[in-house]
C-alpha cells in the first residue's frame, strides 16, 4: 500500500511517498523549485501542491500517481466551517470561492478553496515537464484524506520517534484552530488531552517579534533566537504581561502593542542596538519560562518518562535545551523537520497506520537523508556537458580532510539530500574550526547577518568531551556548552552566550561524513568540523548538481567536492581563492 503525504499550507510545502509504513523519500519543494520556503506573491500559485516533490517521491517509488492509494494532505479546511465538525468556529473563514465577497479577506476565501480543490489540482494541475508521472491520472485511483494540522505535526513527532510510548507536544503558529496541542501517544496512538486555540499562539507571537525587529515572519525567527544571546532581559514584564497563564496546559496573548512599548520597529537595513539584543532576548526568556510550565503539566498529565516534539516553535534550539536540561523528562526527541515541511510525513504515516490497522512500528527516523542522490556517473556527465574541470579523488574522506585543515572552505555535496531545514553533512560547507576568523568568513561567504553563530559537528563518541553533557544529537537540534577546556581550540563555533548548536554522527547515519571527522582527528587532533548549509542568503539548500555549481561559482569559497571529483577555483597554478588572512592550521595532540 502507498501513501502519498503532502504539506501545500502556509510555507514550505513538501511530500512524502510511504509503502507499509516505511519512509521511502520526503524533500520540501523549494529544493526544486528553488523559491526558498515555497512563498509566492499572492495570488500566484501560493497554496500550489508540491508536484516537483510529488514527482521525486513517486520516481523512487517507482509508481505511477495511479498506483498511490492514498493521500494525505496536512490540513483540513471542513474544521473552518462554522456549521462544521467542531461547532462554531473562532475564525470565519469562507470554504468556496463563490461565498467571499471580493472586499472582505479574499485570499481567504482563495486559501480555503485551492485546499478544498486539492484532489483535483493533484490530477490536473501538474507541470507540463512533469507529465511521465502525472499524466492520466484519476482521483478515482486513490483515497483522499484532509488530516488536521496539529494532529499531522503530533504524528510526525510520535510515529517515528524512537519511544514506543511518549508525551506529545506541538508549538505552533497556527493550524486550522490550535496553536498548541498535547496528546499521548501509546500502541502506535495518538490521544490529544488538550490544545490552546486561535488567537492565542506562542509562535505567532514570536513571528510578530521577529517582523518588529525587522527580519522575514514565519521564516527568520532563528535569526531572533541567535540575536537573543547578546542581549539582556530588561523587558521581561512587558512580555510576562503579553503572555498570560490561563490554566493548567493553557495560556493567553494579551495585547502586544509593540510600537507602543518598545519603540518603532526597526527598519530591515538600519543596524541592530541593544535596545533590540534585549528584545529579543527577552522575548526568548519568557518562552523558555513559558514552555518549561507548559511541560511540567504535560508530564504530571501524562506520567510519561519520553517527551517528543514538533511544530515550528520546537526548532528553536535553545528553548529545546531548556526542556532537555530544566524539563521533567528523561528524553527529549524533537522532529528534525519539526516544521510545517514535517507535516506531509505526519500526515502520510498517520494515514498509512491507521488504514493497515496496527500497533506495529515499522519505522524509526534515525537520519533525515531521504532527498535526492546522485551517482559519480551522473555527476561526471552533468561536469562533462557544463565543461566544468574536475579531479577525481582517490580518498575523498583524507584528501577533503588536508584541504579542511589547510584552512580551505569546502562545498560538501555527498548522498540523499537532507529533509527538514538543516543540513546535516549531505548538502554542507564545511570548514574548521581552529581559527577565530572562519565564523566571519563563512557569514561573508554566504552574506549573512555578522551575529549569526556557526554549528559545530562532533564524532558521537568524542561529543562529551568537547561539549558540556552532550547526548547524542543528529538533527542539530539542542545547544551545549562548549567544554571550557576545549573552548581555545574550537573558537570559530563557540557562540557569544558559550553555546554551540551541535550535531553528532556515528559511522551507521554516515560513514563518509565520519570518516571526514575522524581524518580530521588524526590531521589536528580534533573531531570537530563546522558544519554550514549549502546555500548563500536567500536561497534554499543546494538539491543537484547544477544548484552546487552555480552556488559554488558564484560564492567566495575555495573547494567543492561533489561525489568523488574536487573542483577548485584555480586558474594555472595560481589559487585564486587562498584567504592571506587565514593561516594554517595547528595541529592539537
Amino acid at each position: 500500500m502507498y501513501t502519498l503525504g503532502i504539506n501545500a499550507v502556509f510555507h514550505d510545502s513538501s511530500a512524502c511517498i510511504i509503502k507499509d509504513g516505511e519512509l521511502l523519500a520526503a524533500a520540501e519543494d523549494e529544493r526544486f523549485t528553488r523559491i526558498k520556503h515555497g512563498k509566492r506573491p499572492i495570488p500566484f500559485s501560493t497554496y500550489e501542491l508540491p508536484f516537483h516533490a510529488i514527482d521525486y517521491c513517486l520516481r523512487v517509488a517507482g509508481i505511477h500517481l495511479n498506483d498511490v492509494d492514498h493521500v494525505a494532505y496536512s490540513f483540513d479546511p471542513y474544521l473552518l466551517d462554522n456549521e462544521g465538525q467542531t461547532g462554531k468556529s473562532a475564525v470565519s473563514i469562507p470554504l468556496r470561492l463563490t461565498d467571499w465577497d471580493a472586499n472582505d479577506q479574499p485570499w481567504q476565501g482563495l486559501f480555503l478553496s485551492s485546499i478544498i480543490n486539492a484532489p483535483g489540482q493533484l490530477a490536473d494541475g501538474y507541470p507540463h515537464h512533469l507529465q511521465k508521472r502525472f499524466r492520466g491520472a484519476d482521483p478515482a485511483h486513490w483515497e483522499w484524506h484532509f488530516v488536521e494540522h496539529h494532529l499531522s505535526h503530533a504524528a510526525s513527532a510520535y510515529l517515528p520517534a524512537p519511544f514506543d510510548d511518549a508525551a506529545i507536544m506541538v508549538l505552533d503558529g497556527r493550524g486550522e484552530l490550535a496553536t498548541t496541542s498535547y496528546h499521548i501517544g501509546q500502541n502506535h496512538n495518538i490521544t490529544r488531552i488538550g490544545q490552546v486555540n486561535l488567537p492565542h499562539s506562542l509562535g505567532l507571537l514570536y513571528e510578530e517579534v521577529t517582523t518588529y525587529l525587522g527580519f522575514l515572519h514565519s521564516s527568520d525567527e532563528y535569526k531572533v533566537m541567535a540575536l537573543a544571546s547578546y542581549g539582556k532581559p530588561t523587558f521581561v514584564e512587558d512580555f510576562r504581561a503579553m503572555v498570560v497563564m490561563a490554566g493548567p496546559g493553557d495560556y493567553r496573548i494579551e495585547h502586544t502593542r509593540l510600537a507602543e512599548r518598545f519603540g518603532p520597529p526597526r527598519l530591515r537595513h538600519e543596524p541592530f542596538t541593544n535596545h533590540h539584543f534585549d528584545i529579543a532576548r527577552s522575548l526568548q526568556y519568557v518562552l523558555e519560562e513559558t514552555v518549561l510550565e507548559l511541560v511540567h503539566w504535560l508530564h504530571r498529565e501524562t506520567k510519561q518518562p519520553n517527551l517528543v516534539m514538533a511544530g515550528g516553535v520546537a526548532l528553536n534550539c535553545v528553548l529545546n535545551a531548556r526542556i532537555r536540561d530544566d524539563g521533567p523528562f528523561n528524553e527529549v526527541w524533537v522532529q528534525p523537520a519539526a516544521g510545517d515541511s514535517g507535516t506531509a510525513l505526519g500526515a502520510g504515516l498517520w494515514v498509512d497506520s491507521r488504514i493497515r490497522n496496527t500497533d506495529k512500528k515499522m519505522f524509526t527516523m534515525d537520519h533525515a537523508y531521504w532527498g535526492p542522490s546522485y551517482s559519480d556517473d551522473e555527476i561526471a556527465e552533468f561536469l562533462e556537458k557544463a565543461k566544468v574541470p574536475y579531479t577525481r579523488l582517490e580518498n575523498i574522506a583524507e584528501e577533503t580532510a588536508q584541504l579542511l585543515a589547510d584552512n580551505r572552505i569546502v562545498g560538501w555535496f555527498q548522498g540523499a539530500m537532507e529533509y527538514g531545514p538543516r543540513a546535516l553533512g549531505s548538502r554542507s560547507i564545511l570548514a574548521s574550526p581552529v581559527l577565530p576568523d572562519m565564523q566571519v568568513w563563512l557569514n561573508e561567504v554566504k552574506d549573512r547577518e555578522d551575529f549569526r553563530p556557526v554549528a559545530p559537528v562532533v564524532t558521537e563518541e568524542d561529543a562529551p568531551r568537547w561539549f558540556t553533557d552532550a547526548r547524542q544529537s543528529p538533527f542539530m537540534l539542542f545547544v551545549n556548552d562548549v567544554a571550557p577546556d576545549k573552548a581555545s581550540l574550537i573558537p570559530a563555533v563557540k557562540h557569544v552566550d558559550g553555546t554551540a548548536r551541535i550535531q553528532t554522527v556515528n559511522r551507521a547515519q554516515n560513514p563518509l561524513y565520519y570518516d571526514l571527522l575522524k581524518a580530521f582527528e588524526r590531521i589536528t587532533g580534533i573531531p570537530v568540523l563546522i558544519n554550514t548549509s549549502f546555500n548563500t542568503v536567500g536561497r534554499p539548500i543546494v538539491c543537484n548538481p547544477r544548484d552546487a555549481i552555480e552556488c559554488f561559482w558564484t560564492s567566495p569559497f575555495d573547494v567543492l567536492i561533489i561525489g568523488s571529483f574536487l573542483i577548485s577555483k584555480q586558474y594555472g597554478n595560481k589559487d585564486i581563492s587562498s584567504h592571506s588572512h587565514l593561516q594554517t592550521a595547528p595541529a592539537f595532540s
